[in-house]
């Protein structure tokens, strides 16, 4: 049986990392489930709740991609994303995925990668502009862009779950975990605790 791919997207700064940091601990001895570390072209940063990503070189990257090195991959900042090939090789031997994704690529995913559970982490606009006003990473017109981005996507569908991280991240993440448990069960797939 194959596992079922769940992908985590929403804007900047509406703690998407901070929920999958939480949720790769609260699972971290369960073995039907894996949370994908993507390759970004950008340096890897060290900030709390921060995502720990494998750093790339643009030429790299180009010359994996070209190569069918990622299962998925996007383009959003002047950067280059890729959820690695072996996260689909993991799917196929039963084992959930959890990817942090981009919005713009979810028909795509959609096409290639059945069973699928999207989880969409909103929250206020206001709140948004704080948050990525107090993580400091993106210059100001950047994180304008960003805030401009989270109001031009519209996502939805019968395979969305969406979740506001508005109040609590301990409520929010909890809320976040029972939906990855939900969607293990769903697919069917023997796990151990």
């Amino acid at each position: 049986m194959r596992g079922k791919l769940i992908l985590v997207v929403g804007p900047s700064g509406v703690g998407k990392d901070s929920l999958i940091a939480g949720a790769k601990e609260e699972f971290a001895d369960w073995s039907a489930i894996s949370f994908a570390r993507r390759h970004i072209t950008r340096p890897l940063e060290y900030e709390p709740n921060a995502e720990i990503h494998e750093p790339i070189s643009l030429s790299a990257f180009k010359a994996r991609n070209q190569a069918g090195g990622y299962m998925l991959s996007w383009q959003a900042h002047n950067l280059s994303y890729g959820i690695p090939q072996k996260y689909d090789v993991a799917l196929k031997s039963g084992i959930s995925v959890v990817a942090n994704v981009s919005r713009t690529i979810l028909n795509v995913a959609r096409k290639r990668f059945q069973p699928l559970l999207i989880i969409h982490v909103t929250a206020d606009p206001k709140l948004l502009e704080q948050r990525l006003a107090k993580r400091g990473r993106e210059t100001i017109p950047d994180q304008e862009e960003r805030l401009r981005r989270a109001e031009s996507f519209n996502v939805a569908g019968p395979d969305v779950r969406t979740i506001r991280n508005d109040g609590s991240l301990k409520e929010t993440s909890e809320e976040f975990n029972r939906c990855l448990l939900c969607a293990m069960r769903s697919s069917q797939v023997a796990f151990v605790q």
